[in-house]
């Protein structure tokens, strides 16, 4: 074969250059294209190869192994044999035939390459590459771990694994020697075009719509938004986590041997959907800034945030660093959207212009609104934190701050952005429930009404994580607020009935004066019982507290003037309506906020009467 390629050859004529002698090297480089040229006329995949073998079967087949390593060994021989010709006999007829022979090996390399991306297509998986980088080893290169430790490994790798093992070792190994021999445009421009099309049909079923315009979102119903917002959550996961993770492992796998171009693939089959995958939520926290909309902006906000420490890690190259900023301008967008929407929320509860009193003095609608959305906004606390972080509060002049307790610590600090955040907009909600006492006519009904409102704030703060935030001392203060209401309340809604019993040591009363006293008592109980027998305590502790501490100051008293002069007044019918007990009976039915007895109490009642009626059977719930 020598022989045959001196033929071709100058520098075997038989008028042989006088500058040039044939050397060693010359032999030797005419023995590599001769052992290339009889190889990759094998795999010609030209028109006019006479190879029929070729268009059968893949060069980097499971049986062609070694074939396939020897074809890469004979290019870079190739290269070397045409560096060497050129350096030192430019006109060399094995020159050409050297570069014929590299046009034909490279258009091999390049249907092996396309063969290997499209057929292998499930088995380059993002889930499968990044669990076959790690265990993978090139045959393609010297392998320095003993053998009975690479087979040990093996033998834990799944076949998905192992196939997609050997595709990225091929993959890598064919770059490789196409780059080294300056074909690597040829290369990146195979392994682009089938990779991104793998990735955006990847977001594609992920519904990423990389065509939803802000001005298409800004229509949108919310409830149609919502939905987006729903999908594109579990697609943001699955797209950094799996998609973006899994192509960088296999572009840096498969270009390792050259940064520029691993990082212009990468970002040239990413860089499009992940722009489109992280405008959504910037352009979502342009909208309407809605209190219904704060926790799904929360939500888009956590999702980036959390994906953050892999969005930095993945996009960490300069042609990719457009989709890290588009991620923080995301967050941005969200902080910002997040304190507005609270904003706008602070201000709903201030203009809040309810002019119905809730019946009984119960559970004002803002009250169970305003809670239940801040112990909803405590599940955020971490991103709140760092959101809040440099918002200041508003100025506490305005409210009176010292009558409810402060989110301030004595020194006047903020114990948290958080908590003194949403501490203050209780203390808003409290304030404008203050104000709306003032609808019910009746002050002892005005202070249970407050009673009532600031206890369920008080269940709400222990029952949740606002306890956590608050503390135990924000609690204590406003369950002392609670108890001064109730006092209020005892002291406005049944001074007048404990003021009709008179000192038990006056000893000079007459039996007129003790007529009037029983007289006034019937009357005041009555109107007390009667204005009361409407009213709510939702609370069914502190209902008892309450019926409890009137009955204690009032049951007593007026047990005793009732033995020391009920006999005073034992002929008189009617003067003497209530027995102690029925008294006991009467309280245990009031703050149900159902009516009360089913005998409405008035001048016409008596004891005789009482005692057969259905409300002094209920000694059961007597104190």
């Amino acid at each position: 074969m020598r022989t045959m390629l001196h033929k071709q050859s100058p520098s075997a004529s038989p008028n042989p250059s006088p500058h040039h002698r044939h050397t060693f090297s010359d032999t030797l480089m005419d023995e590599k294209i001769e052992i290339a040229q009889a190889l990759i006329s094998k795999w010609d995949v030209s028109p006019n190869s006479s190879s029929l073998y070729c268009n059968i079967t893949n060069l980097f087949a499971a049986d062609n192994r070694y074939e396939a390593k020897q074809y890469l060994n004979s290019i870079k021989d190739l290269q070397a044999a045409m560096q060497y010709y050129i350096s030192h006999e430019h006109t060399s007829e094995n020159l050409v035939l050297a570069q014929g022979l590299m046009q034909i090996a490279i258009k091999r390399l390049e249907r092996e390459f396309y063969i290997i991306l499209k057929s292998n297509r499930q088995h380059l998986d993002p889930e499968s590459v990044s669990r076959a980088s790690r265990s993978s080893v090139s045959e393609f290169e010297d392998e320095s771990e003993d053998e009975e430790e690479s087979r040990a490994g093996e033998d834990s790798i799944s076949e998905v694994e192992r196939v997609s093992m050997s595709a990225m070792e091929d993959l890598k190994a064919i770059s490789e020697c196409m780059i080294s021999a300056g074909y690597g445009k040829e290369c990146i421009k195979i392994y682009k075009n089938i990779r991104k099309s793998i990735v955006d049909e990847a977001l594609y079923h992920l519904n990423v719509d990389s065509r939803l315009s802000f001005a298409q979102i800004q229509k949108m119903d919310w409830e149609v938004l919502e939905v987006k917002i729903k999908t594109w959550l579990n697609a943001v996961k699955v797209a950094v986590k799996t998609l973006f993770y899994g192509e960088r492992i296999l572009c840096d796998q498969v270009f390792s041997s050259s940064p520029a171009m691993r990082e212009s693939c990468f970002a040239d089959i990413t860089r499009e959907g992940a722009l489109s995958l992280f405008v959504f939520p910037e352009n979502v926290a342009k909208c309407k800034k809605a209190p219904e909309r704060m926790f799904r902006t929360l939500d888009l906000y956590e999702a980036i945030a959390d994906l953050w420490p892999e969005i930095e890690s993945i996009f960490d190259l300069e042609s990719t660093s457009t989709v890290k900023q588009q991620a923080i301008n995301s967050l941005i967008k969200l902080g910002e959207a997040v304190r507005a929407i609270l904003t706008e929320f602070e201000s709903a509860i201030s203009k809040n212009h309810s002019k119905a009193a809730v019946p009984g003095g119960g559970i004002h609608p803002l009250t169970r609104y305003v809670m239940n959305y801040v112990t909803f906004l405590t599940d955020y606390s971490g991103i709140l934190a760092d959101i809040l972080a440099d918002w200041p509060l508003p100025v506490l002049s305005s409210l009176p701050e010292a009558y409810f307790g402060s989110p301030f610590s004595d020194d006047g600090t903020i114990n948290s952005a958080i908590s003194a955040r949403l501490a203050w907009l209780i203390l808003v909600m409290l304030c404008k429930l203050d104000g709306g006492a003032a609808i019910y006519k009746d002050a002892a009904l005005s202070y249970l009404f407050l009673a009532n409102n600031l206890q369920y704030v008080v269940n709400k703060v222990q029952k949740s994580n606002l306890k956590f935030l608050h503390g135990d001392e924000w609690i204590e203060k406003h369950e002392a607020r609670v108890r001064q209401y109730v006092s209020n309340y005892e002291r406005m809604g049944w001074s007048k009935v404990f003021a009709t019993l008179p000192d038990i040591n006056d000893n000079q009363m007459t039996t007129q004066q003790v007529t009037e006293c029983f007289n006034s008592f019937n009357s005041s109980f009555e109107e007390a019982y009667n204005k009361q027998a409407s009213w709510v305590v939702s609370d069914s502790k502190l209902r008892d507290q309450i019926k409890l501490s009137v009955a204690r100051k009032l049951v007593p008293a007026y047990r005793e003037f009732y033995e020391k002069y009920r006999q005073v007044v034992v002929r008189k019918e009617g003067i003497v309506r209530f027995a102690p007990d029925d008294l006991e009976n009467y309280l245990s039915d009031l703050l149900f906020g159902t009516g009360g007895s089913s005998s409405h109490l008035s001048s016409s009642s008596s004891l005789s009467s009482i005692s057969s009626s259905p409300s002094h059977s209920r000694g059961s719930r007597s104190h």
